[in-house]
This record gives C-alpha cells, sequence and structure tokens, in this order.
C-alpha cells in the first residue's frame, strides 16, 4: 500500500501508462465552503477548502487531473468518479470529453438515509458516482443481490419469455407446461445502492469530513477488480478506499494534498476498522416475511429465501429434474405430518417433483396423516441429537432392567 502527499496532478505524472485496474475518485464537491470537522475526542480538526471563484476554474481543475487519470488507467480498467447535485453535470460533460460518450457505463445512486429538522427543502438522502470504462473490454464482476421481498414465488421460479407482441409473460413448453428457471442466483445488482451512511458513532469514522463507508468502497472494487489488482485514489482523504481494498486483498495507491490526511491514511491501513451494518444485515422491508427461525436452519445450504408462503420458507438452488425443489421447516406444536402437507399444498402447483422437510421435533399425532411421498423429511442436527439421547436412555434402561434381572436369585426361579 503506498500513500503520497501531493496534489495527484503532479503525483500522477511521476506514474506509468496503464498502471491501475480500477480509480475512485472522490474530489472536492463544488459546495463553495471549507469543510471541517473535529475527531470524536476533539483533540484534531481535519480540513480541506471547497471554495472556487468560478465554475471554470473548477473544471480547469478537474480536467487537468481526470487527463492523468486516463492515461495510467489500464485498457481494461474503470473509473468510479464520487460527485453530488452540485457538480454531476459538470463532471458528466468533462467525463465524456476525457473518456469518451461510448465509456459511459452507469450513473449509480448511492441512496441512505440521514435525519434532518429542515422543512424548506427535500432532505438530500443520495449521491451520485459516475462508472466510466477506459475501453470496451472492461473487467466486470457480476455481483447478485436477493430477490425483492414483492417479488412473488411464480416470478422466482418460471423462466420468461417475448410473446408476438413483444410483451413479457411466462414461458411454456409445447405441451403448454410451464418452463422453470435452473439454479436459483438472485438478481443483477442495479445502480441504486442502499448502503448507510456512517453514523457519527460508527467505529470506523475518523472525523474526517466527507468520510466514506468502507462497505460502498468494498462493492466497489469487488465489481470491477480482482485480487491483486492496483486500486488508485488520487484524492484518499482519510483512506477509505486503500482501507476496502486491503480488506480485499488488493494493492492500492493514495495521493492527498493534505499531510493531515496521509498521516491518518497511514494510521488506518495499520490498524483497520470496520464497522457492519446492522441495516444491511436485517433489513427494513416490511415485505420481508419469510421466517428467519426456519430459515436459519437451512444455513450451509445454497437457498433462495421465500417471502409471503405460509407452505414454502426457501427453494434450494440445486433443482431435480429441472424444476426447484421447495423446502419447508417443521414448526412449534406442529406434527411432521402436519408440515409435510403444508409443504406438499403450496408446492404441488408449482410441480415440483421433490420437496424437502426439515423435521424440528416429535409431536404425538391426533389423527392418521399420510406424508406424500415427494416429500423427503430430513431431521434438523437438533432433533436428530434428541433422538440420540432418547434411544441412548432406553439402552441404558434395557441395560439396568436386566442388572436388576440377573442380580435378583428369586427372579431367576420366578416362573417354575
Amino acid at each position: 500500500m503506498d500513500v503520497h502527499c501531493g496534489d495527484c496532478r503532479d503525483v500522477l505524472r511521476r506514474f506509468p501508462a496503464a498502471k491501475a485496474d480500477l480509480i475512485y475518485l472522490d474530489p472536492p464537491f463544488f459546495t463553495q465552503r471549507k469543510q471541517r470537522l473535529l475527531t470524536r475526542d476533539r483533540s484534531t480538526e481535519f480540513s480541506f477548502d471547497d471554495r472556487w471563484s468560478s465554475i471554470s476554474k473548477y473544471a480547469s481543475f478537474l480536467v487537468e487531473r481526470l487527463g492523468e487519470l486516463h492515461r495510467v488507467l489500464k485498457p481494461t480498467g474503470a473509473m468510479f468518479f464520487h460527485c453530488d447535485k452540485t457538480a454531476s453535470h459538470i463532471a458528466r460533460e468533462l467525463l465524456d470529453h476525457v473518456f469518451g460518450l461510448k465509456c459511459f457505463q452507469s450513473e449509480i445512486i448511492w441512496s441512505y438515509r440521514r435525519w434532518s429538522n429542515s422543512a424548506r427543502k427535500l432532505l438530500p438522502a443520495h449521491q451520485t458516482i459516475l462508472f466510466y470504462s477506459k475501453g470496451s473490454s472492461f473487467k466486470f464482476n457480476t455481483i447478485r443481490t436477493d430477490y425483492s421481498p414483492t417479488t412473488n414465488v411464480d416470478q422466482i421460479l418460471q423462466r420468461r419469455s417475448r410473446d408476438g407482441s413483444n410483451k413479457s409473460v411466462y414461458a411454456r413448453d409445447e405441451s403448454g407446461d410451464v418452463v422453470y428457471r435452473g439454479s436459483k442466483r438472485g438478481v443483477p445488482l442495479s445502480d441504486v445502492w442502499e448502503i448507510p451512511f456512517l453514523n457519527p458513532k460508527a467505529k470506523e469514522r475518523t472525523g474526517y469530513p466527507t468520510q466514506k463507508p468502507i462497505l460502498l468502497l468494498e462493492q466497489i472494487i469487488r465489481l470491477v477488480t480482482d485480487e491483486g489488482d492496483v486500486v488508485l485514489d488520487p484524492f484518499c482523504g482519510s483512506g477509505t478506499t486503500l482501507v476496502a481494498a486491503k480488506l480485499l486483498a488488493r494493492t492500492a495507491i493514495g495521493i492527498d494534498v493534505s499531510e493531515e490526511a496521509v498521516e491518518l491514511t497511514r494510521h488506518r491501513l495499520a490498524a483497520t476498522v470496520k464497522t457492519e451494518s446492522n441495516l444491511l444485515k436485517n433489513g427494513l422491508d416490511s415485505y420481508k416475511t419469510a421466517n428467519g427461525e426456519a430459515l436459519s436452519l437451512l444455513n450451509g445450504i445454497a437457498h433462495t429465501p421465500v417471502q409471503r408462503n405460509k407452505g414454502i420458507d426457501a427453494f434450494l438452488e440445486e433443482t431435480y429434474k429441472g424444476v426447484p425443489i421447495p423446502i419447508r421447516v417443521q414448526r412449534r406444536g406442529e406434527t411432521i405430518a402436519e408440515a409435510a402437507l403444508a409443504l406438499h399444498r403450496a408446492a404441488k402447483t408449482k410441480k415440483a417433483r421433490c420437496m424437502v422437510l426439515v423435521a424440528t421435533e416429535d409431536v404425538p399425532l391426533l389423527l392418521e396423516l399420510e406424508i406424500p411421498e415427494e416429500v423427503q423429511v430430513v431431521p434438523s442436527v437438533a432433533l436428530s441429537i434428541k433422538r440420540f439421547l432418547h434411544g441412548l436412555r432406553g439402552k441404558e434402561q434395557t441395560s439396568n432392567n436386566a442388572m436388576d434381572t440377573d442380580g435378583n436369585p428369586g427372579a431367576l426361579h420366578s416362573g417354575r
């Protein structure tokens, strides 16, 4: 990890061409004010000046550096330019000029929640990241995310096609039966990223103004680089890009004009701290009704959770005879047969040929119910252990009874 102190325009001129696989830059936003912030213990103030005499001065500042960045980017590389509403239009025009219109790939919206008492304007809750490639053959790693909680089971399972009117419809075979997809892998990452803003008490917060969360940079790095690739941040500030690159086994280069920022970056690299997001782990969407306790028993098995379905908890990513395999976890107080029938009722309309029920307890049957032959019952680890212990106690009791009988002479002749 290399960290350079100086104007990135001058430092970059010393770099050879085609050095970086990814360039991420978070330059001044043209806010027309001086940015300053104290560390949590209020012992140090970090600041930088984002005031400009004119838009043209700001644009000239950027274009001089963008030219050098384009030179040091590999032909297969990508650039991510971070900005907000005040300068996104300027940045887009300059990047189109330097990289070319055809190399513009995406406008990423980083969406987050903010709290404010302002009532006279819309609350800012997003920033923009402009994604450009250097050429047409750029590296891109598809990242898949969970299906939307509003997605129903049929949308997950069934393949889509176009009818004669070019309308999207569910695909059917020659017999009129629904055609199912293969393995369920989620949906490709969209251009709207919901990643929490760093709160004031976040462990990774340094006190540096405009600090970005590590989670945001990790997503960018994963998208267009592999392990060992070179990541360059010419306005590295507090060093978040370099920290994320280190965590993901990439090589990173940082540049900043501030000696304090460079020192802070080096300190963070020596003692890496990352904040885990409960928001990303738990989510806030009220549509998510999948049983968390049940799904926890499926950890270690590739599956897609199902929302808003009382009979099916998930679909295994593996298929059987081309059809996804539904799975259900037995609920408390529910007999194995009742759980199997609930699964069978929910899955039979999907033409599943194999279903899996995870049994969690042996509940006595009040009525004789048969388990459908398509349902394979698999005991959970806890139930397997309970059954093992029950069998062990039975063997122990049998052994004790035998010892009592052998040790009682009268009992040997009681039948004679």
